[in-house]
Formats: C-alpha cells, structure tokens, sequence
C-alpha cells in the first residue's frame, strides 16, 4: 500500500505540472483539488477496510463514510458555481487512484514473470 500512495503523488505531481504548462493555473488548481479528494477518499477507505476485522461496529464511520460524498458534491458544485477552477480537471484528478492501481497492476504482474 505504501508503493500506492507514492504513485498517486507522483501522479498528481506530474499532472500539477503538465496542466500548469499545457493549460493554465485554473486547470492545474482543479487537477489539485480533485487529486486531493481522491487521496483523501483512498485513506478514508483504507482505514475503513483495516478496522472490518475489529469486532466492533461504530455508527460514527458509517455517517462519516456516507458524508465524504456529500463533501466531494458540494466541493464539485462550489468549483463550478463560483470558481474559475476548473472543474473537467477536479473530475480527472479523481480518477488518480484508478491510474495508480493500473500501474500497480502492471508492475505485479512484471514482477510474477521473474
């Protein structure tokens, strides 16, 4: 899990800097904005599923686990409504964690053939 968490900043890290170059600040803020709602998602959710085996069951993570996409709504329509950011690059910077774990899946599966 440790090798995930550096591909998603090296991810988000070279998409901060291609966007700056390619596209401006307000695309490379929203690629910021959406990377960081993704990584806090992933840790959310990797807490979530390292506690499933502890035996005891909180209501406080299960409305803590439904609000996080109430927050992610709300910041999608705060940045289209009254932002300039933009908010096709927020939508992208979500999809960081499914890069990671492609490449993930890539380097396992180099790594089964030796």
């Amino acid at each position: 899990m440790e090798r995930m968490g550096k591909l998603m900043l090296a991810l988000g890290g070279a998409g901060v800097i291609a966007l700056l170059v390619w596209r401006g600040w307000t695309w490379s803020l929203g690629w910021v904005l959406g990377c960081t709602a993704s990584m806090l998602n992933f840790h959310w959710l990797r807490r979530v599923t390292d506690s499933l085996g502890s035996g005891t069951a909180k209501d406080r993570k299960a409305v803590l686990l439904g609000l996080r996409y109430l927050l992610l709504g709300g910041g999608a329509y705060v940045i289209l409504k009254y932002t300039a950011i933009s908010l096709p690059a927020a939508l992208a910077g979500l999809f960081v964690p499914v890069a990671a774990v492609i490449i993930e899946i890539l380097i396992e599966l180099m790594y089964a053939r030796t």
